[in-house]
């Protein structure tokens, strides 16, 4: 399976790069209700910071961006998006960070969830060398503008001394244009 596609797949939620139950059950060739049976069989294996249940906020939230929308299996679009408001989250879906997601290796064992599971870790990494890359793009975009703006109060500098330079040549040229104009005083020739 292409990178590209699992790294679409993988939503920040809380701060944290997840995956969904429903994601990872497509991609481990699972129905989303087995995937969650084996996950809670053990559940001991993800603690908090490894899976946590969406709140309601955040699947509204979620549900909303047109480009998961598109990734979202019918039924579990219809069945999330009619949940009442005050519902504490019975059916919301699962989310499961980088370890979960390690984690499931030890849970599911089949040929195709290992092999998958390795495509998975792989995109996260490329999108961990990503963002790293990306910051420190940022970080040189930040030097340019600092020495852009060095670089403009340096200009700004040069241009007030030209102005200066020609206002002081524009000032004498009427000076001497005022001398050679003047009215003479004195022996007149004919």
């Amino acid at each position: 399976m292409q990178l590209q596609i699992i790294q679409n797949k993988i939503y920040e939620i809380r701060g944290l790069n997840v995956m969904l139950d429903f994601d990872l059950a497509v991609l481990y060739n699972v129905e989303t209700r087995v995937f969650n049976q084996a996950v809670k069989r053990n559940i001991e294996s993800f603690p908090d910071e490894f899976m946590f249940r969406l709140r309601g906020d955040e699947w509204s939230m979620l549900i909303s961006q047109p480009i998961v929308n598109q990734g979202i299996p019918s039924s579990q679009f219809v069945m999330m998006e009619n949940l009442p408001k005050n519902r504490t989250g019975k059916y919301l879906p699962y989310a499961f960070t980088e370890h979960g997601v390690t984690m499931l290796a030890s849970v599911l064992k089949s040929p195709v969830a290992r092999k998958m599971n390795i495509a998975i870790i792989k995109a996260f990494i490329a999108m961990r060398k990503t963002l790293i890359q990306y910051a420190e793009v940022i970080k040189v975009i930040g030097d340019l503008k600092e020495r852009m703006d060095g670089h403009d109060t340096q200009l700004n500098q040069i241009y007030d001394a030209l102005e200066n330079m020609l206002d002081r040549k524009v000032a004498e040229e009427n000076k001497q244009k005022e001398w050679s104009e003047r009215e003479r005083i004195g022996f007149k020739s004919k």
